[in-house]
Parts: C-alpha cells; sequence; structure tokens
C-alpha cells in the first residue's frame, strides 16, 4: 500500500508541468546515455591509439586519434539530455524546439572535427615539405590554416541560424556586397597572398634555388606573403612581388639534370676539303675523352663571309655551370692544338678587295688606258689587298 501511495505521489506531482516519474525517465535516460556514449568514445580512442602505435606512420590511425580525441564533452552531454527528453511526449512546439538543439548539437561537433581535421592535413602538409624552405611552408600553412577554418564556421553558423528559423537570405546577400567591397580595396595585397599560396603548392622554386625571370638571375633566399627576395649573382637583393612573379616566365637551373651545349667555330677557306672532313672527328674524340661529357654531333654547317662554319652539340652529366665552363675551355684548349697539328687555322674576319690595273696607275698619276676585258685583267695580273 505504501509502495502504491510512493507511486501515486511520484505520477501525480509536478515540477515545471511534468510529472515525477517523468523526470526520473529523462534523468535516468540521459544518465545512461552519457555513460554509454563517453565509454563507447573511450572504447573507440584506446583501439585506435593501439593500432596507431602498431601502425605508426601508416594509414589515417593517427588522424583517427586526433579526430576523436576533437570530442567534446559538453555537446555529450547536451546530447544524452535530449536524449531523454526526446522520450517525453512534448508538444509540438518543444519538439521542434528539441530538434534544433540536436542539429545545432550534431553541426557544433562536426565543425570541431573538421577544424581538427584541417589542422591534421596542414601538419602533414609541414612535414612533407620539411625539406622546403620552412619559412614559406609555415607562411602558406598559417594561410590556407585560416581561409580553410574560416569557411568552416562561416557555413557552419549559417547553417544553424537557418535552421533556427532566421531569414539568412539578406544576412548572406549583405556578406557578399561587403566581400567585393573589402576585395576591391584590397585585391593587390589579396592577389600576392593567393600567389603566395601558389607557389607553396604548386612550387615553381623554392628557397634555394637558383632562377632567371625577366632578365635577373640569382638564388632564391625568401618566399613571403606578399613578395619573393632573389640574392642576384652580382650581389644584390631583388625584390618581386608574387602576382607580378608568376606572370613571367621562370627559368628554374636548380632543377636542371644535365645541360646541352651547342658552340659554333670557324677555320679558314683554306683548309683542304680532306682536312675539313677530320675536323668533326676531333670534336668527337676531345668530347669522349670526359666521362662527364656525352657527344650529340659535329658538322659543317655553312660555308661563311670569311670561314668555314662547324656546329658542335654535346651533353655536360653534371648541371654544374662551373664545371660546364672548365669543360668547354678543356675541348677550346684541345681543338686548338689539334688543329695546329693538321695545319688548320681558325678563321678570323677578312675581306678580299680586287684592284685593276687601271685604278692603279690612275692612282700613280698614269693615264687610264683602254678598258680591257675581265679576262684581260687576269693574265695582266690583278693586285690583292687583305
Amino acid at each position: 500500500m505504501r509502495g502504491e501511495t510512493l507511486f501515486d505521489w511520484f505520477s501525480t506531482t509536478t515540477l515545471l508541468g511534468l510529472s515525477l516519474s517523468n523526470w526520473l525517465l529523462v534523468i535516468a535516460a540521459s544518465v545512461g546515455s552519457y555513460l554509454v556514449m563517453t565509454l563507447g568514445l573511450r572504447f573507440a580512442l584506446s583501439r585506435a591509439r593501439r593500432i596507431a602505435e602498431r601502425r605508426r606512420g601508416q594509414g589515417l590511425d593517427d588522424a583517427v586519434v586526433e579526430l576523436l580525441e576533437g570530442t567534446n564533452r559538453w555537446l555529450i552531454l547536451l546530447a544524452a539530455v535530449l536524449i531523454g527528453v526526446s522520450l517525453l511526449d512534448l508538444p509540438e512546439r518543444w519538439a521542434a524546439r528539441v530538434g534544433q538543439l540536436w542539429f545545432i548539437a550534431v553541426a557544433l561537433q562536426f565543425a570541431l572535427w573538421g577544424s581538427r581535421a584541417i589542422g591534421v592535413l596542414l601538419r602533414r602538409y609541414e612535414a612533407r615539405h620539411s625539406s622546403s624552405a620552412m619559412t614559406q611552408v609555415s607562411a602558406s600553412a598559417t594561410l590556407m590554416s585560416w581561409g580553410l577554418r574560416t569557411v568552416l564556421w562561416a557555413v557552419v553558423l549559417l547553417a544553424m541560424l537557418s535552421n533556427l528559423g532566421v531569414n539568412i537570405t539578406a544576412f548572406v546577400a549583405s556578406l557578399g556586397v561587403g566581400g567585393i567591397a573589402v576585395a576591391l580595396a584590397v585585391q593587390n595585397i589579396l592577389g600576392d597572398l593567393f600567389a603566395s599560396l601558389s607557389i607553396a603548392v604548386d612550387k615553381p622554386f623554392e628557397v634555394g634555388d637558383f632562377v632567371v625571370v625577366n632578365g635577373s638571375s640569382g638564388t632564391v633566399e625568401h618566399v613571403g606573403l606578399k613578395s619573393t627576395r632573389i640574392r642576384s649573382l652580382s650581389g644584390e637583393q631583388i625584390i618581386m612581388s608574387n602576382t607580378d612573379l608568376l606572370k613571367q616566365t621562370i627559368s628554374n637551373y636548380k632543377r636542371l639534370s644535365e645541360r646541352r651545349i651547342v658552340f659554333k667555330f670557324g677555320v679558314t677557306y683554306d683548309t683542304a676539303p680532306e682536312q675539313a672532313e677530320q675536323i668533326p672527328q676531333i670534336v668527337q674524340r676531345i668530347v669522349a675523352s670526359s666521362d662527364k661529357l656525352r657527344f650529340d654531333r659535329a658538322h659543317l654547317q655553312s660555308f661563311g663571309e670569311s670561314s668555314l662554319d662547324y656546329e658542335v652539340v654535346y651533353i655536360v652529366l653534371d648541371p654544374s655551370y662551373n664545371l660546364y665552363m672548365d669543360l668547354q675551355q678543356m675541348i677550346n684548349l684541345e681543338l686548338m692544338r689539334e688543329l695546329k697539328k693538321i695545319g688548320v687555322d681558325f678563321a678570323f674576319p677578312t675581306r678580299t678587295v680586287i684592284v685593276s690595273n687601271a685604278v692603279q696607275n690612275a692612282a700613280s698619276g698614269v693615264p687610264a688606258a683602254a678598258p680591257a676585258p675581265a679576262s684581260a685583267l687576269t693574265r695582266q695580273g690583278a693586285a690583292r689587298v687583305v
């Protein structure tokens, strides 16, 4: 009888419009749900940590551990309370509010997981490019982190406002107009920022690379958010904005694996055909004598104004510019020695002038004779002036 009286008392006594029995049901369901979710999270974290320790550096186990660690305990508590409240027979208006709270809790938790995932991805990006310039990587990672997190939280905030019944159309429109105004005001700065991000992601060059840009050559010293600094060969520092830099054609010699060299030389026209035929073989023998070179071709290319012109192509198997100059010097010296051995001279600019006897007589004051045929000039002997 006493038990029935106690049950009746719990059923008839109300608090905030709900009977005590309903409150007990809500509390029991909330506590049970909280314990189940907390223990499940703890079990999942423990399991994920063991797998991550066993497979260190493989897969996404570390990332899963970090995401699970980003689960908010207060949101778990809110979800547990909402589970208990959902067991009640609530009016339609309160049921709608509970649904909105569910959406807010889930949206916030996904936002926290997304923010944690962005941090994990950027840390992996920095670790993967640790051999590059850390200043450039850190700046680009900071910029990407700020941009991605801003977009994430803006989307979550707008979604929660929309779920609460707020008309976000005008708000989004005002954000768009304001964003356009800000973008127009700082378009040059934003252009350089995105150019810096493009350099960090696409990597046309890195700090330490030797580049040639728009006639300026030097070693990249620093890649910042707005500008890139290049130390030229003559010693001064060249500073270029990132936007202007990416508009130019960039020659990156740091990534050169081998050099293709084309050079030309000429010999005099009194070289005999047999001697001219030997010259490509001599050049090939000189180039092949070095294990740092690979011979491609050597040809009598053309008949120049004052020389027989040869073109030689060979490959330097090392990208070092100093080594290339040493080998080119060796080729030039050996070529001088070999051509001297076979009696061939290098050509230099010359011009032959044919002066007839009539011109000579006029220059010496002797009356000019009647013009002689061209054949007569040959018989009489023309002066050859070099």
